[in-house]
């Protein structure tokens, strides 16, 4: 067996990488919906010929590691000819939540499949009872419109039947079909440059260096988990409730570290829940891949090879890893969260100088839809997502930092500017929610307080944790502050909410989300 050379191997390494890079960047500029263009609420991958994934942009990490079952779930279903694209966003197959459109396109070189790209993104409305698509539900169906992997795209053309199911089912069908093709212009960029670099390199050298970069990336975490302390390693965490009458919601962990091997073991999680923050196996895969990814050096390849030493055990029927009909829309974005602390509170035993206190720990999710009645809006639907940023946990060797995305969501604030250049809003506040994160010897960065009056009656839902449980600290740190939300109403009356909620209100009244903070790390000097 020849050994690879390091420096060719790094160059296509930052190929692989900048390949799915220019993919995101097409998305980003194409886009119709704020959530994509300024939030940048997606993710895009290179994938090898057998669905293996090589190289993921530097994009949200709850949609990457998830993203190789989607594929994985479209090269099982369809026969790609040259020229297909596949859609699908079902939970059960791959994906996150019904939000998250995900595309498979083939790359043939010649007439031979080669390659496969692929791209998810977030939209702001994809159906179901709540304006956002990202309520309290009790059933997948009730969520919106579930995809199973099909073709969009059939030998270069758009299967107009397709679309036009899906865009029957949104609120905001112009807007859908906007960022719908954005994503297939991106999956077409990854497919060009991919031929290009076939037609340069020659196939056998690319796919060759798809092979060894997977082994390298297999390598470089079996050299990390050598480093561990074998030994079992318990923690477990919560989840405030399900909106639905159920909670506390218990993570349990068990990292069991051996020379060179994990075994990451939710046994002992709670049972799956009747509302909506339900994960999906999926998305525990993906932030076990996320965590570990963590513990290798910057330029490391994020590749499918990372979890070869890995086993995760998720009992069926739990938390997560929950089987329809139940909701998933909170899975993706606040069950992830909470998975994600509960491996990093067990992890830190292991490795108590290079494991942070928990983050903000949520996405403190916003979705505000309805007619916008203003003289110049016509009554048109408009459907707002937003997540709102919290404070970093503090590490073993410096503060965290605040107003930040951490964890399994990568994504930006939609600037105020284009927040009410693009909906019925006006911004009232938008700063820092000074001493919101925990003391310590170095103190948890602090969330956000965000305030946005409606100028027309709309549906407000709410989809938040962390107002019962508050980022923990570690080292003798001291916790973050919980977050909250209210309501105040055009007459100056105050109303808390709770996290999660969907109630009716007036143009005039406000909302005001303030985030939590991180947790803090050691203890304060005296």
């Amino acid at each position: 067996m020849v050994k690879p050379d390091p420096i060719e191997l790094g160059l296509f390494k930052s190929a692989f990488h900048s390949i799915a890079e220019e993919m995101g960047a097409a998305l980003r500029r194409t886009s119709f919906s704020p959530n994509i263009k300024e939030r940048r609420d997606y993710s895009c991958a290179v994938f090898n010929a057998t669905g293996d994934v090589v190289a993921m942009g530097d994009h949200m990490p709850v949609h990457l590691g998830s993203m190789p079952m989607s594929v994985r779930a479209a090269v099982d279903a369809l026969q790609f000819d040259l020229g297909d694209i596949a859609i699908l966003n079902d939970p059960y197959a791959g994906g996150t939540h019904l939000p998250d459109i995900t595309m498979v396109a083939p790359v043939y070189v010649g007439k031979k499949l080669a390659f496969y790209v692929a791209n998810r993104a977030h939209h702001a409305d994809v159906g179901g009872m709540f304006p956002g698509s990202m309520g309290i539900c009790r059933e997948i169906y009730q969520e919106g419109v579930r995809i199973p992997p099909v073709k969009i795209i059939r030998k270069g053309k758009i299967d107009r039947e397709i679309l036009g199911l899906i865009l029957a089912n949104v609120r905001t069908p112009e807007e859908r079909e906007g960022d719908l093709t954005a994503q297939i212009g991106a999956c077409r960029i990854g497919e060009r440059r991919l031929q290009e670099m076939a037609a340069k390199y020659g196939v056998a050298v690319v796919h060759r260096r798809m092979t060894e970069l997977l082994d390298y990336s297999e390598r470089l975490v079996r050299d990390e988990l050598s480093r561990l302390p074998a030994g079992e390693f318990s923690a477990e965490d919560f989840l405030d409730d399900d909106g639905a009458g159920s909670g506390p919601i218990k993570i349990h962990v068990t990292l069991k570290l051996s020379h060179k091997k994990a075994i990451v073991d939710f046994t002992g999680s709670d049972p799956q829940c009747g509302g909506s923050v339900n994960a999906v196996y999926a998305i525990t895969w993906s932030a076990v891949f996320y965590v570990f990814r963590c513990l290798l050096g910057d330029d490391a390849p994020a590749a499918a090879g990372l979890m070869r030493p890995i086993t995760v055990i998720a009992p069926s029927g739990t938390i997560v890893n929950a089987h329809p009909p139940a909701a998933v829309a909170g899975g993706n974005v606040e069950c992830s969260q909470r998975i994600t602390d509960t491996i990093l509170r067990a992890l830190a035993q292991a490795a108590p100088s290079r494991v942070p206190a928990a983050s903000s720990g949520t996405m403190n999710n916003l979705t505000i839809g309805g007619l916008d009645t203003r003289e110049n809006a016509a009554g048109k639907p408009f459907a707002y997502y937003e997540t709102c940023a919290g404070g970093m946990g503090a590490r073993p060797d410096r503060d965290g930092v605040s107003g930040i995305h951490t964890h399994m969501t990568n994504s930006l604030n939609t600037p105020v500017e284009a927040l009410e250049y693009f909906y019925p809003f006006r911004v009232r506040r938008y700063g820092y929610r000074a001493g919101s994160g925990g003391a310590g010897l170095h103190r948890g960065g602090d969330g956000l307080i965000r305030e946005i009056e409606l100028l027309v009656d709309s549906q407000v839902t709410l989809l938040a944790d962390r107002r019962k449980f508050p980022p923990y600290g570690l080292a003798g740190g001291e916790p973050g502050a919980c977050g909250s939300t209210t309501l105040v109403h055009r007459d100056g009356t105050v109303v808390n909410l709770p996290g999660k909620c969907s109630l009716e209100v007036h143009a005039g009244d406000r909302v005001r989300i303030e985030s939590p903070g991180g947790g803090g790390w050691g203890l304060k000097n005296s």
